[in-house]
């Protein structure tokens, strides 16, 4: 081992670049994407379901709710009342606003990209 070698491991090398610090918004943003995949492979499920369950019938024993066979009336009418719903509530209760600005706090020294000079400079 090397003398100007750090002894843990995980310990800052010297003359190394000051490290940023994570920005919590990425946490937030990363369980709000689970949430948006989990509400659309639930609305693939509730639409396949019925549409594929109650519609793999023989037409002659379809029911009918207002005019649309069963299938449909649960796979695409009652299935968007019920996303637009959950969506709603999620966007209300759960997801969170956040400013997109930078914040100096998780990157205090910034690259200044007006100091530079441009190819047509």
């Amino acid at each position: 081992m090397r003398p100007d070698t750090p002894k843990t491991p995980n310990a800052p090398q010297p003359n190394q670049p000051k490290q940023h610090k994570q920005d919590p918004r990425f946490k937030t943003a990363h369980k709000e994407a689970w949430i948006g995949v989990a509400l659309a492979i639930f609305n693939f499920i509730w639409w396949f379901g019925f549409a594929y369950g109650l519609g793999g019938r023989p037409v002659e024993e379809y029911t009918y709710i207002l005019g649309l066979p069963d299938w449909f009336f649960w796979s695409c009418v009652v299935g968007f009342i019920l996303m637009s719903i959950i969506t709603v509530v999620l966007a209300k209760f759960v997801l969170t606003d956040m400013p997109l600005d930078d914040d100096r706090a998780y990157h205090p020294n910034p690259p200044n990209f007006h100091d530079q000079k441009g190819p047509n400079s």
